[in-house]
């Protein structure tokens, strides 16, 4: 009796299956990547209400990020400067600036600006700028290097898994006090020795259980 199939049709389960297991792991790798951090908030660069360049005020003016941020140190998050801190510079500086007209009219009408945030943390997760401060990780680790930077950006997920590195191994992150905010600083050749004397003498031990984050 003749065969109504080719020989090749008898691998044709095989052809499937295969088939089904590419396309799931392909389809997971493309929701892994293209739906995280990495993809969604990485690059995230909203247009402020007034065009504030850190590269000329941190950058060229060698402003440091605490002049602005000044609860950074003692606060679970870094303010926004109050118009205030704005003034206390171009009540004299750049007065007919037509750019500086929203922090003119804020000044004068006592509406703060509204500025957008950059770096947002879920409300599940709870974070403490102050701890990693008083740890001496710097700015730089997690804001990239804002003194460069036009338009501040998001440079880093801030993801539970990139959080999560950083605890693991916090060495490379741990610099001198008088270095926090500086972002030409590169880790020294006895980075790993520094790191551990610090951690000796601070009881750096970054927690990794779920609690510490999530509370």
């Amino acid at each position: 009796m003749a065969q109504i199939f080719p020989r090749w049709t008898n691998k044709t389960p095989v052809i499937i299956a295969s088939g089904l297991l590419l396309g799931g792991v392909a389809l997971i790798v493309l929701v892994w990547y293209y739906g995280s951090p990495k993809y969604t908030d990485v690059g995230y660069r909203p247009r402020q209400p007034i065009p504030y360049s850190h590269k000329l005020h941190a950058g060229e003016l060698g402003m440091d990020c605490r002049y602005c941020h000044s609860f950074v140190e003692v606060s679970d998050h870094a303010n926004v400067p109050p118009t205030q801190t704005c003034m206390n510079c171009h009540e004299l500086i750049a007065t007919d600036n037509e750019k500086l007209l929203p922090v003119r009219e804020s000044w004068a009408t006592g509406n703060p600006i509204e500025w957008i945030r950059v770096h947002k943390l879920g409300d599940y997760a709870y974070f403490d700028h102050s701890a990693h401060l008083q740890a001496q990780v710097g700015c730089e680790s997690c804001h990239g290097n804002v003194r460069q930077m036009i338009v501040v950006e998001q440079v880093e997920p801030l993801s539970m898994g990139w959080c999560l590195d950083c605890h693991r191994e916090p060495d490379m992150h741990l610099r001198p006090l008088d270095e926090l905010s500086n972002t030409r600083w590169t880790p020294p050749e006895n980075q790993l020795e520094f790191a551990a004397q610090l951690k000796k003498e601070k009881n750096i031990n970054p927690p990794v259980d779920c609690s510490a984050c999530h509370r």
